[in-house]
């Protein structure tokens, strides 16, 4: 199949690139430079110009496949709800031009989405649409192109990690870094799910050649760690203090973070695990955390 692919040259999209030419499908990839198509090119990709903002050159892309993968996200939290609607009105751009065929199209979305509330981990089959992140936008945006008739997959992401980039956890560490501490809240309990980036690719592919459509799939492959255990890496990584912060200084402390920090993150794979056969083999959060290198980047 040839598959078009959005956020190829970033840290999820670039891994998934060889998985699907390994399975035989060839890649048409979104860039939106020069120096992406070099790297798509190297990588055995075709490049397509565009950019998420473009929708015309999304539905372009779209119109040229046989299933499309959906990785592309803006993260400037600062602007967070916007780009979360911005991430709706692609994946309701992308659907429209899957409409009327029986093309995968795989959307990407975070597990908190299926955390109920009862304090259990998130689970596939679970989706609360009053949770407390404005990227309830993107399945609100997914289950309404699957209603439209597209075949639409979900694929919720944990922290994602490698030695380098560890999805939230990076921005807490550079947070920690400016603040001088590694801080948590109350007993830092809260437990959040977590995936080698290898382990992430690997499973987009699984689901494009053995999921269903309507189905969710977490893309998980450690349930729930502890915080404190993440903070206790960060602060021997830093060499700065670890700090307890009772709930009511959160936000005061962590800023955006907090809509994160202190709330619970854990969730389940069984079912992902089950329906796919897929089973993550790749270091742990804590082991990579470990492997960094918290020096910091030099200045031009």
């Amino acid at each position: 199949m040839r598959i078009f692919l959005t956020g190829a040259t970033g840290f999820i999209g670039s891994r998934i690139i060889p998985e699907l030419l390994a399975a035989g499908h060839e890649v048409l990839a979104l860039t939106r430079s020069e120096s992406g198509k070099h790297q798509l090119e190297a990588a055995g990709a075709r490049p397509h110009f565009g950019t998420i903002e473009d929708l015309e050159s999304l539905q372009e892309g779209a119109a040229q496949a046989d299933a499309v993968i959906h990785t592309a996200f803006d993260h400037n939290f600062a602007t967070y709800a916007a780009n979360c609607e911005k991430d709706h009105s692609v994946i309701t751009a992308l659907g429209a031009a899957l409409q009327g065929s029986d093309r995968p199209f795989i959307v990407t979305s975070a597990t908190v989405l299926g955390d109920s509330g009862d304090g259990e981990p998130a689970l596939e089959a679970a989706f609360n649409a009053s949770a407390p992140i404005p990227r309830v936008a993107t399945e609100n945006a997914a289950r309404s192109v699957l209603a439209s008739g597209v075949d639409v997959r979900v694929v919720r992401l944990p922290q994602v990690h490698d030695p380098v980039k560890q999805g939230l956890i990076t921005f807490y560490i550079e947070h920690a870094r400016a603040s001088g501490r590694a801080g948590f809240v109350g007993d830092g309990d809260d437990r959040w799910s977590a995936a080698h980036v290898t382990d992430v690719a690997q499973i987009f592919a699984a689901v494009l050649e053995h999921g269903t459509g309507g189905e969710t799939y977490h893309a998980v492959g450690e349930p729930g760690v502890a915080f404190r255990n993440i903070a206790e890496a960060v602060s021997a990584g830093l060499d700065v203090p670890l700090v307890s912060l009772p709930p009511e200084e959160a936000e005061a402390h962590f800023g955006w973070l907090a809509m994160f920090i202190g709330r619970n993150g854990a969730a389940s794979n069984d079912w992902t695990r089950a329906r796919l056969g897929w089973e993550p083999a790749g270091p742990g959060l804590i082991a990579d955390l470990q492997a960094m290198d918290y020096a910091p980047e030099p200045v031009a």
